[in-house]
């Protein structure tokens, strides 16, 4: 048998060295977050796990074990069966449940017993967290950040898209968080993930960049909807030089008319976000602004919401919070269009 323990800080400098990660919770542990990577192979699957939990709060804690012997066994069969029967001998598999107890160490064991070299992190997931966060200041602090700064509708994304197609490094925390930041910027059909994903993501991320190149980064709030961007990198980003896109107000409204097309396509789902700025801009102007909004009057709104709701304070407050914008470097594409910020990406690139 083969099965070793490893820190997970060993587990994570050594990710690459594995031919898999396999994550043996269950698939709602696993949806919260899991390690870069990883296949989930649930020793318990949901409605499992609540039965045993269920078993140990109202029976006794050795039928618990017992029924979850009998369902962690059959899972195992199904995942070898399914999963192993084509690997070579010389696979080895990184291993890891919620505190690296029963449910991985029960996998491991098997896979350990065909021949297999395991390797279980010490601690589970739990521990792969702690070492994460442990890391994620010293990963921020590494790089030299160029922070995009421009109003709503200049551009920032599309800029950002086009700087990672010319093959600057890019950190796009918008796409990583599945929200374009503002109170209208939840994507339809795209659930926002959880906070320990969207910093498993983030940390995922900040250790592949060079720390010799800069890292482009949009001048983010805070928040990117519901999470949070982590405190070290909210800092690093507001110290760092900044870049001034710039785009005329005509370009801006059709710029957002192209990128926020579900709300032309569903006029409901439009008005009912707008609800949101109610407390803002109060009930009359919300009001007036969706009766607009049914009636396909959707350009004006736009432009409305862009002068009197993001435009007035969004100069003040990236003042306010990015030190260097006062010294940003101006920055113009010569329209809204992809190939206009493809060039302009290009031209930073080469600067």
């Amino acid at each position: 048998m083969s099965v070793r323990a490893i820190p997970a800080a060993e587990a994570i400098a050594r990710l690459a060295d594995f031919d898999a990660v396999i994550d043996a919770r269950s698939e709602a542990e696993y949806a919260e977050d899991h390690l870069p990577h990883a296949v989930n192979w649930p020793s318990l699957d949901n409605a499992q796990r609540h039965e045993v939990g269920t078993l140990y709060k109202q029976v006794s804690s050795f039928e618990a074990r017992k029924r979850g012997a009998a369902l962690v066994a059959a899972n195992i069969a199904r995942h070898i069966e399914r999963e192993v029967m084509d690997k070579p001998k010389d696979w080895k598999p990184l291993v890891y449940c919620w505190r690296g107890g029963q449910r991985s160490g029960s996998l491991s064991l098997v896979l350990g017993q065909i021949g297999f070299q395991v390797h279980l992190v010490e601690g589970g997931y739990k521990a792969f967290r702690g070492a994460l966060l442990a890391e994620l200041p010293a990963l921020v602090n590494r790089l030299q950040y160029r922070v995009v700064c421009g109003p709503t509708g200049s551009g920032k994304t599309r800029l950002l898209q086009a700087l990672q197609a010319a093959g600057a490094q890019v950190l796009d925390l918008e796409a990583l968080a599945s929200h374009r930041s503002s109170v209208l910027g939840l994507i339809p059909g795209q659930p926002q993930p959880t906070q320990k994903r969207f910093d498993t993501l983030v940390w995922d991320t900040l250790r592949g960049f060079d720390p010799a190149r800069p890292v482009y980064v949009e001048s983010e709030s805070r928040k990117v909807g519901n999470v949070a961007v982590p405190e070290a990198l909210i800092e690093a980003m507001r110290a760092s030089p900044c870049l001034r896109l710039d785009l005329p107000e005509d370009e801006r409204v059709q710029l957002l008319l192209e990128d926020y097309d579900f709300f032309s396509r569903d006029r409901d789902l439009f008005c009912q976000r707008l609800e949101a700025l109610t407390q803002l801009r109060g009930r009359e102007q919300v009001h007036a602004w969706q009766q607009q909004v049914r009636a396909g009057e959707i350009e004006p709104v736009v432009r409305e919401l862009l002068v009197k709701h993001y435009d007035p304070g969004y100069a003040g407050s990236t003042q306010r919070n990015f030190r260097q914008f006062g010294e940003a470097k101006p920055i113009a594409p010569r329209n809204r269009t992809p190939q206009a910020m493809s060039e302009l990406a290009q031209e930073l690139v080469a600067d």
